[in-house]
């Protein structure tokens, strides 16, 4: 039996993508669900995913500081990034929002295509998934 390290991969061919997934975290005691729905609604995002709680201890200002936040990762294009950061922006009740673009090395072909129309108004959902 071969592990997964073994099997070859079709979908990650090294070559970068116009799809990106987005980090950015948002406070426990502010509600962002809206705002997910906004993004995805407005074509800015293809699927926003909000992780549970977690705790973090950072540096700010010179301080040590902790909190409860959720991390969210939003998948989305290149093309859709100065409209999603300005929106995201705009609503953040952070100073300085986390905001990190990961670019896509590859990945499931019809996934990729699916958040490509996700944010330009293609299909409706992942591929496989029925609602």
């Amino acid at each position: 039996m071969r592990t997964i390290q073994q099997l070859p991969s079709p979908h990650n061919d090294g070559v970068t993508d116009d799809v990106v997934l987005v980090l950015t975290t948002w406070p426990v005691e502010a509600d962002g669900a809206p705002l997910a729905r906004v993004l995805v609604e407005g074509r800015l995002a293809a699927c926003v995913t909000m992780l549970p709680t977690h705790h973090v201890v950072y540096r700010w200002r010179g301080r040590l500081e902790e909190a409860e936040e959720r991390q969210w990762l939003i998948k989305t294009t290149r093309a859709a990034l100065p409209a999603l950061f300005a929106a995201v922006a705009a609503a953040h009740p952070y100073e300085t929002p986390e905001w990190v673009v990961l670019t896509a090395s590859g990945g499931s072909a019809a996934y990729l295509q699916w958040i490509r129309d996700g944010t330009s108004g293609g299909a409706a959902g992942p591929p496989g998934r029925t609602t």
